[in-house]
């Protein structure tokens, strides 16, 4: 009985303590992970689902779903900084600089966007992807397009990486802009 009550104490501490920690330290732990590429990092200061929306498109997550995100991400080699971060009560205000083989493709490096993390229960559990600052939407969707239409023509056995957002995917879409880019050049 004494170890059941001593679990049961420890757990409900080791909650509170997570839960007191300020909303902006979790934010900055969250990025701190995508910076070290350890997602464990990361799963510390998620809720048990997480909402990320971008205008109206809503994408749903498990913290099991989410690794495969942050797989797809991590294949970009994203460098990720903390331009700004305001407390604003019940959720932290970001605005985060990315460079990323990804972003340079699409004439859009770094990509700056500003960001509203919400909280449940001390954890993230809602990212809001607001304005992105200095984004060229017409160079970016140029890019991608002309992308996407000469994977069909050149290397058909990658087309559909846009929308694969699986790991292999962001592998696929490497792969295409490394034979974009070599074809061009010759």
């Amino acid at each position: 009985m004494k170890k059941i009550l001593f679990l049961i104490i420890t757990i409900l501490f080791a909650n509170c303590a997570l839960q007191k920690v300020p909303k902006p330290e979790q934010v900055m732990k969250y990025y701190k992970g995508f910076k070290k590429s350890d997602y464990q990092e990361v799963k510390k200061v998620l809720s048990d689902s997480l909402i990320i929306t971008e205008g109206d498109y809503v994408m749903e997550f498990t913290q099991e779903s989410y690794y495969e995100h942050f797989k797809w991400d991590s294949i970009f080699r994203p460098v990720y900084k903390i331009v700004e971060l305001k407390n604003q009560g019940d959720q932290v205000s970001a605005t985060v600089s990315v460079t990323s083989s990804r972003f340079e493709f699409l004439n859009n490096n770094p990509l700056t966007c500003k960001r509203n993390f919400h909280f449940k229960n001390g954890k993230i559990n809602k990212i809001e992807n607001l304005d992105c600052i200095d984004a060229d939407w017409e160079i970016w969707q140029k890019q991608r397009d002309s992308l996407v239409n000469w994977v069909k023509l050149n290397r058909p056995e990658l087309d559909g990486f846009i929308n694969d957002l699986s790991e292999q995917g962001a592998q696929d879409y490497l792969e295409a802009i490394k034979s974009y880019k070599k074809q061009k050049s010759e």
